[in-house]
């Protein structure tokens, strides 16, 4: 792996200049690097996971049009001639299958890629859960790199094992734990992201400080705009974020890598989300998504007693000053929910496990359906749909209505 190893004899994490190093009881260990420049040609880091071998590399339209030159003048300098190759792949939420999947193997094949080979996902979380997923059945399994491009990739699926797409009507329905032999994030990337992508990866972040870290949500409620004014961007900051975001991750991922245990912390904000994103037809991206599935699940812990108003308050208002959605008039339904509910109780071992928050950088779980009574899930999407008309009224005034 590139960068430094772990040499500590235990499992755990471990952070360095470069990055993080990760050591899970059952052995998997796997490094996540941090670095400037990624495809510079003095930054040796990808030619070195790429150890000469046979590489297919999958970007997604956009990387291609802003970084595809410099990607393939790299592969030409640092690779023996012909020995790579780069192709475009479909992403958006439309396109996260199976056939999708087929296709990353059906190129790998026709460009000659043998079991020693490596395919290189370059992009957001998309490419890297399509190309990770195809790596993982292709041949039975190789090697593959995620260059991680979004903010969501870099501080969630960039520091992962999972990979996998969407499937019956479900999101990531099939799918596999994959660890990546290298995952290499540049922060120059966030650079020339879209505002809606940093809020994307921001509603991933929020998750991570409402759960374990106060100082972190204090961080964010000082600069709820970190990452997307260029003005007044702070580096400080910003490299504090991201490193302290990634390296929480991963250490509530490390002892339970491949979901043994069913009640993660890490799920904040994915019990609801994913029918608010499917029945939705993905109208809502998936940080979006998130994010009001952490305001529905804030307004539920205070309806619970599990946590006050003033920390209910200030995650919903965090959000929405960020700007990110906190409801979805269209998903946020009695029917829909109490269907997202049923569909975690039953893909979590008929336990519900839902993570509420209960104090600022604390979370509990609600596990079973019983707890959550119909009356009072109505009651908490009454009070969201309040928010929600909140956030209207703002804009419209905002818009001169």
């Amino acid at each position: 792996m590139p960068g430094q190893l772990l040499d500590q004899v235990g499992s755990g994490v471990r952070e360095d200049a470069d990055g993080f190093g990760l050591l899970a009881p059952d052995g998997t260990a796997y490094r996540v690097d941090v670095t400037e420049g990624v495809f510079d040609q003095d930054n040796p880091l990808l030619a070195r996971a790429l150890a000469g071998r046979r590489v297919v590399a999958f970007v997604s339209p956009t990387v291609d049009r802003l970084y595809g030159d410099r990607l393939r003048a790299y592969l030409d300098t640092q690779m023996a001639a012909g020995s790579w190759s780069v192709h475009r792949l479909r992403t958006g939420e439309h396109h996260k299958t199976l056939a999708s999947v087929e296709e990353v193997c059906a190129t790998a094949k026709a460009a000659g890629l043998d079991r020693h080979g490596v395919m290189l996902a370059v992009g957001g979380g998309i490419v890297a859960d399509v190309v990770g997923f195809a790596a993982s059945m292709y041949a039975r399994g190789i090697r593959y790199i995620k260059v991680n491009t979004t903010l969501v990739g870099q501080v969630d699926v960039g520091v992962g094992v999972k990979t996998g797409v969407n499937a019956l009507r479900t999101k990531n329905m099939f799918g596999a734990y994959h660890p990546a032999h290298a995952s290499l994030n540049d922060p120059a990337f966030l650079r020339t992201l879209p505002p809606r992508e940093i809020r994307c990866g921001l509603a991933e972040i929020v998750k991570m400080a409402v759960i374990l870290d106060e100082e972190l949500l204090r961080t964010l409620e000082r600069r709820p705009h970190l990452f997307l004014d260029s003005s007044a961007a702070d580096g400080a900051s910003e490299t504090y974020v991201l490193r302290t975001s990634m390296r929480l991750m991963m250490e509530e991922l490390c002892p339970n890598l491949r979901e043994h245990e069913l009640a993660r912390l890490v799920d904040f904000g994915h019990t609801f989300s994913p029918v608010i994103e499917t029945a939705g037809d993905h109208v809502l991206e998936h940080g979006e998504a998130v994010a009001v599935d952490m305001a529905l699940s804030a307004h539920i812990a205070r309806l619970l007693g599990l946590t006050d108003a003033d920390t209910c308050e200030r995650i919903v208002g965090l959000l929405r000053r960020i700007g990110l959605p906190v409801h979805d008039a269209r998903t946020c339904t009695p029917e829909l929910m109490t269907h997202a509910l049923r569909a975690s109780w039953e893909r979590r071992g008929r336990r519900l496990h839902l993570v509420v928050p209960t104090a600022p950088g604390k979370a509990a779980f609600v596990d079973e359906l019983e707890d959550l009574p119909e009356s009072l899930l109505r009651s908490a999407l009454d009070a969201l749909a309040r928010d929600g008309e909140r956030d209207g009224k703002r804009e419209g005034a905002g818009n001169g209505e």
